[in-house]
């Protein structure tokens, strides 16, 4: 006969990892929160780059609310948080640097072929 030790690992296997309502009401609250505050970007006509960069920000911290909670990463092991997560930011590193190849390829283009667009 084994004794546990309640909120070990092995307790948690057995019960299940069970979050309090009070934390998915929250997290459903910051989630409307910066829905909200996404829309009010269009709504300001927030224009350019700023526009852009907010929509983004607030489209990453639901993102990152919904995979730490809903999808219960935040309790996961490092491993899998990156093995989720690298690719992704990798992803992102790579188009960045084909955005930057893409500008000096047409001003290339532009100044030396006298044309690009």
């Amino acid at each position: 006969m084994k004794h546990e030790i309640p909120g070990s690992e092995a307790s948690l296997v057995h019960e299940g990892q069970h979050h309090p309502i009070s934390l998915y009401l929250k997290v459903w609250g910051y989630l409307f929160v910066l829905s909200a505050m996404s829309y009010m970007v269009d709504y300001m006509h927030v224009q350019g780059i700023v526009r852009w960069t907010l929509i983004i920000l607030f489209m990453l911290l639901k993102a990152g609310l919904i995979l730490s909670i809903f999808m219960h990463l935040a309790r996961e092991r490092l491993s899998l948080i990156y093995a989720i997560l690298v690719p992704p930011l990798v992803l992102l590193v790579l188009v960045r640097i084909m955005t930057i190849e893409a500008d000096y390829a047409f001003w290339t283009r532009a100044i030396f072929m006298g044309g690009g667009g």
